[in-house]
């Protein structure tokens, strides 16, 4: 029991960093086009092959 002292406070801290970090990428706007990335693999203009 004396186990819980210790992780009931780490768990609570790694849980609010993770809200912050979600809050942080939210805020700098990282979610902004979401489906620009979609039209941009359907389109020809970047293609894998190699050039010669």
């Amino acid at each position: 029991m004396n186990v819980l002292v210790y992780l009931i406070p780490i768990s609570v801290f790694l849980g609010g960093m993770g809200l912050l970090f979600f809050v942080y990428t939210v805020k700098s706007r990282q979610y902004e086009d979401p489906e620009g990335d979609a039209q941009r693999i359907l389109s020809g203009e970047y293609d894998d092959k190699p050039k010669g």
